[in-house]
């Protein structure tokens, strides 16, 4: 039996977590991107969206696998929707720190693939007022937090490594699809 199989994508903001992501599932419907359950405001696309209750009753089932806040909201990966998630396909999760990474690949059990894309500050600060974003000092913030932690983990192992700035979405796809599909491959063997 082949284990479920994952995807982790992480980078700061801007790196192309999301376009990637879309790449991935035009390549293979299979594909979908996790969606966090999002505590608070804002943007909503890719998120469901949930109350505090809502979070306090995962908490207290020991249902978090990983949470985080950040632009004043809280970020939710929950042991319920990764069910859902991997009931319907293979989930990509977008991740920004290296102890969300840890805390998935150690709390819930999967095939993890687990993608570095990356992106100079530079491209950074031009995607993010590039795509009309009300907060690009705050994600310029974030880019600076994520390399910070990339600085304080420098014994992560990456799976892939994509720079996003050199490559397309289109190749990044490829490129993750291909390695899954070796994974695969080489748990059936």
């Amino acid at each position: 039996m082949t284990a479920k199989q994952g995807v982790i994508l992480y980078g700061p903001p801007a790196a192309g977590k999301d376009t990637v992501t879309n790449a991935l599932t035009e390549l293979r419907s299979t594909y979908t991107q996790f969606e966090r359950l999002k505590v608070g405001s804002g943007k909503s696309t890719g998120y469901r969206m949930g109350t505090a209750e809502q979070l306090r009753a995962l908490e207290a089932t020991d249902a978090v696998v990983y949470a985080n806040s950040r632009y004043g909201n809280t970020y939710v990966i929950d042991a319920p929707g990764l069910d859902v998630a991997f009931a319907a396909g293979v989930p990509v999760v977008h991740l920004g720190q290296v102890d969300g990474i840890r805390a998935l690949v150690n709390g819930y059990a999967a095939d993890w693939t687990v993608v570095l894309l990356w992106c100079p500050r530079e491209v950074t600060a031009q995607r993010s007022a590039g795509r009309g974003d009300s907060d690009t000092t705050a994600r310029l913030s974030a880019w600076a937090a994520t390399r910070e932690d990339l600085d304080a983990h420098p014994n992560m192992v990456w799976d892939l490594t994509v720079d996003t700035q050199a490559s397309s979405p289109q190749d990044a796809a490829r490129l993750i699809d291909r390695l899954l599909a070796q994974r695969a491959g080489a748990a059936t063997a």
